[in-house]
């Protein structure tokens, strides 16, 4: 049974993730939120978003409980949709945990959300480590079709961010094993971007 209380933090393994939202600026028909409140035990649903210092608060709750291999900005949201949070916890975290690799997963969305700034540049020098995309489309067509993004340029966004965070951060992109999704194309479309793809498992719901 899932934990009642909402989860801003929560884990598998080693990783130590932080869910700092629950906004999104895709709709994607296989997300996972669409049909569950939470996994692995904890609820992912929040009634509002954190405020920074409660973000902090909960990770020094846990975080010297285990030797973490990663801190991950990952929940039911997209993370840099709350860039200035992601921005204040990442210094924090540097601050008091040099060690501790930072990661950032996201839709690659993020300087559509944020056009005044550079947010590749502030997010290396608030300390981020890694960052992995999610771009589940070799074309703007079908990401559109199944991501649903509030924008219809989400798709070069995507590729652009990831032409810009290779230069900074160990770089990733990710796509689910859905029926739409041409893996070879996307592992070639990586390829060419000079980063590898990771193949995430499609996690059915039967009702």
């Amino acid at each position: 049974m899932e934990k009642e209380k909402p989860s801003i933090v929560y884990w598998f393994g080693d990783n130590l993730y932080l869910n700092v939202t629950n906004q999104c600026s895709n709709n994607c028909y296989f997300c996972f939120r669409n049909y569950k409140s939470g996994i692995n035990g904890f609820r992912l649903k929040l009634t509002q978003d954190p405020v920074t210092y409660e973000v902090i608060n909960n990770v020094k709750d846990i975080v010297h409980k285990r030797r973490w291999r990663e801190i991950v900005f990952c929940g039911f949201g997209e993370p840099l949709m709350r860039l200035d949070t992601v921005l204040e916890v990442t210094r924090w975290l540097k601050q008091y945990h040099v060690n501790t690799t930072i990661r950032v997963d996201t839709n690659g969305q993020a300087q559509l959300l944020h056009k005044d700034g550079n947010v590749i540049a502030e997010l290396k020098k608030a300390g981020v480590d890694r960052v992995s995309v999610s771009l589940n489309a070799h074309n703007q067509q079908i990401y559109n079709q199944i991501c649903k993004p509030k924008s219809q340029n989400a798709y070069t966004a995507a590729l652009n961010f990831i032409k810009a965070a290779k230069a900074e951060f160990d770089t990733e992109v990710t796509a689910v094993t859905i029926p739409e999704a041409d893996l070879p194309k996307i592992e070639q479309i990586a390829f060419d971007l000079g980063v590898k793809l990771r193949k995430r498992d499609h996690v059915h719901c039967f009702w």
